[in-house]
């Protein structure tokens, strides 16, 4: 299959937006991670996604809209729904929400009577949805379990001969998926961490928030609500071990030849090992995540590297995300010292 690299000008997402009425898939930016777009509506072209990702068949899949009001056809939308969106909207928190009997595919919900929305901050990704004319799917454009796509090169890399196009609008700004929250439960429930944390959520709907994306285990005949929560993400080939800022120079004294290290500037400045051995986190938590997966995919394709180390972030706002992302990368294996 010809994989075509679209630009973002209005012809360009006019003829992306033909492949998606036709029941292909193409990739499509989010300010969050690059997702894989097929017609939500139509089974075949869901099914497509599923495959070109090697994605589990009972691992549900988010529905991308570019307006509020393209959910009302599927979901009941709560008053407490309808306070998320108008704060958080377009932007990175998808909302979980129970279906409108017989209007959702069953193979979008992986079986459930509840599926998940998100109305993403990227003006290409709306107007290309807009111009589909439907809700599109939109999973994290890479193969399943590997580190998500930040940059359309990354698409290709993973995705190029498997899907009809790619929309290209450059990296992406949040750089790990959006946040997930059940509003279907009986207590609003935080499924997946990202940029929306626990306390804006709270602070805006005026109730408890429960956060479940550290306790949450999902048994193995059982049927997962959100991504992320049942199967092995976000993780490269090579081995990836988190470690503490505060157990950097005990690390930097066992550090193979084959080892690469991705931390915050400062504790790379701190260590003072050679540039070529280092990628840069940047100095904030955002910077930190922005760069997550990128740093893994780039060490992940490089022959020579044996050990990624990883540098673990304060969990605070986005850090959260941040080391809930790391966290599956490797598998929870930490530096000891």
């Amino acid at each position: 299959m010809k994989t075509t690299i679209f630009k973002t000008d209005k012809q360009s997402l006019a003829a992306a937006s033909a492949l998606l009425q036709q029941g292909e898939v193409v990739a499509f930016p989010t300010e969050t991670v690059y997702g894989l777009g097929a017609d939500a509506t139509n089974e075949a072209a869901v099914q497509k996604v599923f495959t070109a990702k090697g994605r589990p068949s009972d691992n549900p899949l988010i529905m991308t809209v570019a307006d509020e009001s393209q959910l009302d056809e599927f979901v009941v939308i709560s008053e407490a729904a309808k306070t998320l969106m108008a704060a958080f909207w377009p932007g990175s928190l998808t909302i979980i929400l129970p279906i409108k009997p017989g209007r959702v595919e069953m193979i979008v919900t992986g079986g459930l009577q509840t599926v998940a929305f998100r109305l993403p901050d990227n003006e290409a990704a709306r107007q290309l949805i807009r111009v589909a004319g439907v809700p599109i799917v939109g999973p994290s454009a890479n193969i399943s379990g590997k580190p998500s796509p930040t940059t359309a090169q990354h698409v290709w890399h993973d995705m190029q001969g498997k899907i009809a196009g790619i929309v290209d609008d450059g990296p992406t700004t949040v750089g790990v998926e959006s946040t997930v929250i059940d509003m279907s439960a009986t207590i609003p429930t935080i499924l997946r961490p990202g940029a929306v944390t626990q306390q804006q959520l709270e602070a805006v709907l005026g109730v408890r928030v429960v956060d479940a994306t550290s306790t949450k285990s999902v048994a193995s005949d059982v049927t997962p609500k959100a991504p992320g929560m049942k199967y092995r993400h976000y993780a490269p080939d090579k081995n990836v071990v988190m470690f503490d800022r505060l157990d950097a120079m005990t690390l930097k004294e066992v550090l193979q030849k084959n080892d690469v290290v991705m931390a915050q500037d400062a504790t790379i400045a701190a260590m003072a090992i050679s540039q070529e051995k280092t990628w840069s986190l940047g100095e904030s938590l955002e910077t930190a995540t922005e760069q997550l997966f990128a740093g893994l995919r780039y060490y992940d394709d490089e022959a020579t590297v044996a050990t990624i180390y990883v540098e673990k972030m304060p969990p605070i706002g986005i850090g959260k995300a941040f080391n809930n992302r790391l966290g599956k990368a490797a598998g929870n294996q930490e530096f000891n010292i």
